[in-house]
């Protein structure tokens, strides 16, 4: 199963809903897939979806998902990392209307940069090909996300958030 979330951000994020729908539509997806699609304008043709959905629903979405599509959101990535699974992540951007500047691109390449496994898809048309790098990376992916781990992430987000503030 894929499972896509792109918060609840007010800006549409149509780019990543209505790619996802086409692979869909064009069989180059063909297992379950669930979006929540937040403010998006472009409503899912070929696959379950909701604009929102609660916590303990995108939970069990996470644990059941073999791969894991988000927006650039740290705690959303932060969240598929301590389920063990490597997501997929796709920035929201400015130049798109997607969101108020690229603060979403700056801060996954950061955390990217400190060698934590994210995969980041800045052009929508390479996405069905990190959808499979992310399937082969989770094969191998050893689940050491213990205590330690999460704590020293949540202090690097938290950083680089306020980094990207003054932007």
């Amino acid at each position: 199963m894929i499972f896509i979330t792109v918060g609840t951000h007010e800006q549409p994020f149509n780019r990543l809903i209505q790619k996802v729908d086409e692979l869909i539509r064009d069989g180059e997806i063909q297992e379950e897939v669930f979006m929540q699609i937040g403010y998006s304008t472009y409503e899912p043709k070929y696959t379950k979806w909701e604009k929102v959905i609660g916590y303990d629903e995108m939970a069990d979405y996470l644990k059941k998902s073999d791969v894991v599509i988000t927006h650039g959101g740290p705690s959303t990535y932060m969240q598929v990392l301590e389920e063990g699974k490597i997501p997929v992540v796709v920035p929201r951007q400015e130049k798109f209307g997607e969101h108020v500047n690229d603060h979403q691109l700056w801060v996954s390449k950061q955390v990217r940069d400190k060698n934590y496994p994210l995969i980041i898809c800045e052009d929508i048309e390479s996405l069905l090909t990190d959808i499979e790098k992310s399937r082969k990376m989770n094969n191998t992916f050893i689940n050491s996300h213990n205590d330690e781990f999460i704590k020293k992430f949540n202090i690097e987000i938290n950083q680089l958030v306020m980094k990207s503030e003054k932007i």
